[in-house]
């Protein structure tokens, strides 16, 4: 089969399509052919050796959408399925921007019925850091949030997730960006954030410090990068999501998809050979919504 790797760091220009073995499941594991697979900007930061593993190759990609091909042993999932899966992992040999993945049958599930595999392919990764996200902030309905990023994958799911479950959005995004974001459920938009304006806020776009000064004493901060949050002050409790695959909780947001409460974004597709000039458009920056590859 065809796989997206990297053999050493840098630019998109170190990104490589190889052949090599199609991967065996596990006792625990399914093979999916994959249909549709999404490029994320951790893809990114793994080709540029952020989380090590020099002199290894390492394949991309965590998003796929496809068609359960073999089974490790008698379970959940049975071969033509047509799933979702989170194929979770910084470091390792084969990713999901292939023409085949193993994952494991926790990592599943059916995929959207109303949205096709590359529309599909949007959902696990993001959609999952965002509920993540929000169930370590313990919101009630009624609680004011302010989500960073809010026109982004992450920030974009994580407001339409938040607006159902009955929390006062703000969303944060460039002046451009407010009827979308405005359009996804949030009931304010801010172009710069208001001092202990909020009961939490969500900083999918990383803003740090800037983004905590918006929390109220004794608020709730969360980031969507480990280890890489703010120190707490004035009683704000805060803390960064690692994003952990969840098959009951993906189908939960297949069901959410599926009802049109989250709403898929794809900017474009690229051939999986095409992959390196699909790193190259994700680095020129201002992409709106998820570049996929498609085998």
């Amino acid at each position: 089969m065809r796989a997206v790797v990297v053999n050493s760091f840098g630019g998109p220009d170190v990104v490589e399509v190889v052949e090599t073995e199609v991967p065996e499941p596990g006792a625990r594991e399914v093979r999916i052919k994959v249909a549709a697979a999404s490029l994320n900007p951790v893809d990114a930061e793994v080709r540029a050796g952020v989380f090590g593993g020099a002199g290894k190759r390492i394949g991309l990609g965590w998003d796929v959408a496809g068609t359960v091909d073999a089974v490790g042993v008698a379970g959940p999932w049975s071969v033509g399925d047509e799933v979702v899966a989170l194929d979770h992992g910084l470091v390792k040999p084969l990713g999901a921007h292939a023409e085949y993945v193993v994952v494991d049958t926790g990592a599943v599930a059916l995929a959207p019925a109303t949205v096709d595999a590359v529309r599909a392919a949007t959902l696990p990764l993001n959609a999952l850091t965002a509920a993540q996200a929000l169930d370590r902030l313990e919101l009630a309905p009624g609680d004011s949030l302010l989500v960073t990023g809010a026109a982004g994958a992450v920030g974009g799911y994580a407001v339409q997730l938040a607006a159902h479950r009955g929390v006062a959005v703000t969303g944060l995004a460039r002046e451009g960006d407010e009827a979308f974001v405005r359009s996804l459920g949030a009931g304010r938009f801010v172009g710069a954030v208001a001092d202990r304006d909020f009961d939490a806020v969500l900083d999918a776009a990383v803003l740090g410090e800037p983004a905590l000064a918006g929390v109220r004493d004794g608020g709730r901060y969360i980031g969507v990068i480990p280890q890489a949050e703010p120190a707490s002050v004035r009683g704000v409790r805060t803390g960064a999501v690692e994003v952990s695959a969840d098959g009951a909780r993906l189908a939960e947001l297949v069901r959410l998809m599926d009802e049109g409460v989250l709403t898929p974004r794809v900017a474009e597709t690229f051939a999986l050979e095409d992959a390196a000039k699909a790193h190259a458009r994700l680095d020129g920056g201002g992409v709106r919504g998820r570049l996929v590859l498609v085998p």
